[in-house]
């Protein structure tokens, strides 16, 4: 029987486990430019157990960006900075996946370069405030993309991955979830176009197609992941009956070799089971157990074959040593909710270990 403290082989790249430390976002990239900080190095570098770590949401362009103090991949300095984080968690024999997102409506101009207004596939306005330096705003209507803009955002893309293998990470994931720019074409609710960016099914999966494809043939498609997570309601989204859009991009991502399908799961389990089946490589699974945090008993989801991979978010932002308490037993650390977001090394770098 095959556990979640199994090596797996991933992109060609042996992990020593099966246990994934989810991507989390902790706007704390306080350096010159969004770029990550020695203390993010820390942070990253404490969680070098995991059989993958995937970053926070790394904005690939600078309207990309939804929120305060996230980092970049889109600068020679993000680069550089960046290098600082890998040759850490490296050191420390862990394995490191940048997540490449682009929040689309999901933000706010007092978070942009200036000129610079949210873009969307439809100019649909999200219902709901997003977090500023200025206090909670509510959101803006976007800027519906052009033709050529949304040319130039699938280039972006492909160039943020090539600048993450610069900076000397094993792999990226495209966030193609939680109401963000690649989930905001997928979503009927999100994406009103007409022309071949829309309207049926294979309008609205061509963007994450294609999103796909170039970074694939930009990095090659074993450093490649994708996150997911079909009817979820996060940012305003709506998907009545996820089943058909989404098997419909499985079946057109197949051939690419990727690396992994990361599911953000929602409580239908059947379509859980569905996407499982039809997915040729390795699943990652990120289970849903709303309102509690993913705790032990997930790591069964791996033995009994629903997943090849199980992610962990906030476990594992309170216990940097997570994998060895798992199979401890526990025990384990609280997450401290007050901290998540921005801030000093308080519930980020000082959670103690089991040897601590």
């Amino acid at each position: 029987m095959t556990t979640a403290f199994d090596p797996i082989v991933l992109g060609g790249k042996r992990l020593t486990s099966r246990v994934v430390m989810a991507p989390m976002t902790r706007s704390r990239a306080y350096g010159p430019g969004a770029e990550p900080t020695e203390l993010m190095a820390t942070y990253y570098a404490q969680r070098a157990g995991a059989g993958l770590i995937v970053t926070e949401g790394i904005q690939p362009s600078p309207v990309g960006q939804g929120y305060p103090d996230t980092p970049g991949l889109h600068t020679s300095g993000q680069v550089q900075a960046w290098r600082t984080v890998t040759d850490a968690v490296h050191r420390e024999g862990g394995a490191i996946f940048a997540q490449l997102m682009h929040t689309g409506r999901i933000g706010h101009p007092s978070l942009l370069p200036e000129g610079l207004t949210p873009v969307a596939p439809s100019a649909v306005t999200a219902k709901g405030q997003v977090y500023t330096h200025e206090g909670p705003k509510e959101f803006v209507t976007p800027k519906e993309l052009s033709e050529a803009e949304i040319r130039q955002t699938i280039a972006d893309f492909a160039d943020a991955a090539r600048h993450a293998i610069e900076a000397g990470f094993d792999g990226v994931e495209l966030h193609g979830a939680n109401g963000y720019l690649i989930h905001q074409f997928l979503a009927p609710n999100t994406n009103l176009r007409t022309d071949a960016w829309g309207g049926g099914t294979e309008g609205r999966i061509r963007f994450a197609v294609e999103v796909v494809t170039a970074v694939a043939e930009a990095i090659g498609g074993h450093r490649v992941g994708l996150r997911i997570s079909p009817g979820n309601v996060y940012n305003d989204i709506a998907e009545d009956d996820p089943t058909e859009v989404y098997a419909a991009l499985l079946d057109r991502l197949a051939g690419l070799d990727l690396a992994y399908l990361h599911l953000m799961e929602g409580p239908d389990r059947s379509l859980t089971a569905r996407l499982r089946k039809d997915w040729p490589g390795t699943f990652v699974l990120n289970p849903f157990t709303y309102p509690d945090s993913t705790g032990p008993d997930a790591l069964k989801l791996v033995e009994d074959g629903s997943a090849d991979m199980v992610a962990y978010g906030a476990l594992y932002l309170a216990n940097p040593d997570l994998p060895a308490r798992l199979a401890a037993g526990g025990p384990f650390n609280s997450p401290d909710k007050a901290t998540f977001y921005g801030g000093d090394h308080r519930g980020y770098t000082d959670y103690p270990t089991l040897t601590a």
